[in-house]
């Protein structure tokens, strides 16, 4: 199959999170490759608008596309008529990452992901979250001594363990939270910091900026873990799990915390960008992509797809409407 044309698909890209930064980040890195790329969402704001703006990339425009690469079950259900479409499913825990029949091919971002995406009956390929390593770089060393500590926590409780360590060992500590305050270059405040804490791609850019990471959050929708100090040998067996502390399934006190700082040592960050120049970087990862798309052919009749397609715009459209009067 020849590939001159993509559409890169976000069911949403109101405000700056995972998924939304993920597409971006594919976007570009397709761009630079030489394809013609358009994107869609059902949900437009910031990180779409970004997209048109700094990216010169459109809103969906065509019938038909060479190739699909969307995040999102939703998105697969509305668009797989217009051509071969990858769903990449993220995690195992929330609704539209869970895989749908009308994908051509699937891609977990970890092992555990294709573990999960297998049960439920459908084969896919691993291919881990991609970072724009010439974003996400080193541009300010980090101190020999740990002094300056980020949390990219979500998690209030979280956070209050983390300044607490911080405190007992006379750090400084900052906090950023997407959810409450939506800052795009993320990497400034990352590059302010001798270590962060966070999970996934948090973890992920942390690393490429040559920081040195703790892997901890405390999130609602799971029991708290942690996978703990990284180094590159456990970064290799935590990625399994998205470095999503379901690895190891520490669980860490404030004490703990502070252990974890006691590891610090400067060289581990020069090792983490090596690590993510080779493990995560987004060029590597498209190309990945792009070699499965590939193999891959139409799996479902068209009549078949254009009710799938006609069924999923009707039930966003009420979401969309619902969404509106809260707006």
């Amino acid at each position: 199959m020849k590939i001159k044309t993509v559409l890169v698909a976000n069911n949403h890209l109101k405000r700056v999170g995972g998924s939304e930064t993920f597409t971006y980040t594919l976007i570009e890195a397709l761009l630079k490759k030489g394809y013609e790329v358009e994107y869609f969402t059902f949900f437009k704001g910031e990180v779409s608008q970004r997209i048109e703006r700094d990216l010169d990339v459109q809103f969906m425009s065509k019938s038909k596309y060479d190739l699909i690469l969307a995040n999102h079950n939703t998105c697969v259900n509305y668009l797989s008529k217009r051509g071969v479409i990858i769903q990449t499913c993220h995690g195992i825990f929330p609704k539209e990452e869970q895989p749908t029949q009308y994908a051509d091919g699937h891609v977990g971002i970890s092992k555990e992901v294709k573990d999960h995406v297998k049960t439920l009956g459908f084969d896919s390929e691993i291919i881990v979250n991609g970072i724009n390593c010439e974003r996400y770089y080193v541009k300010k060393p980090i101190n020999t001594e740990l002094k300056n500590v980020l949390s990219l926590s979500q998690s209030e409780p979280a956070n209050a363990k983390i300044l607490a360590a911080c405190e007992a060992l006379g750090l400084r500590f900052s906090k950023f939270n997407k959810n409450e305050n939506s800052v795009w270059h993320v990497e400034d405040m990352i590059n302010e910091a001798d270590l962060v804490l966070g999970l996934g791609r948090s973890a992920y850019e942390a690393m490429a900026c040559g920081r040195t990471v703790v892997v901890f959050d405390e999130r609602a929708y799971f029991q708290s873990y942690s996978d703990g100090y990284m180094t590159p040998d456990l970064v290799k067996q935590c990625v399994e799990n998205n470095c999503s502390g379901r690895y190891s399934k520490l669980e860490f006190t404030t004490e703990d915390l502070i252990d974890a700082f006691k590891k610090y040592k400067k060289e581990d960050g020069n090792a983490l960008r090596e690590l993510a120049l080779t493990d995560f970087n987004i060029d590597i990862q498209v190309d990945r992509y792009l070699k499965y798309a590939s193999t891959l052919t139409k799996k479902n009749s068209g009549l078949k797809l254009l009710f799938a397609s006609w069924y999923q715009n009707h039930r966003m459209q009420k979401r969309i409407r619902k969404a509106n009067k809260k707006d």
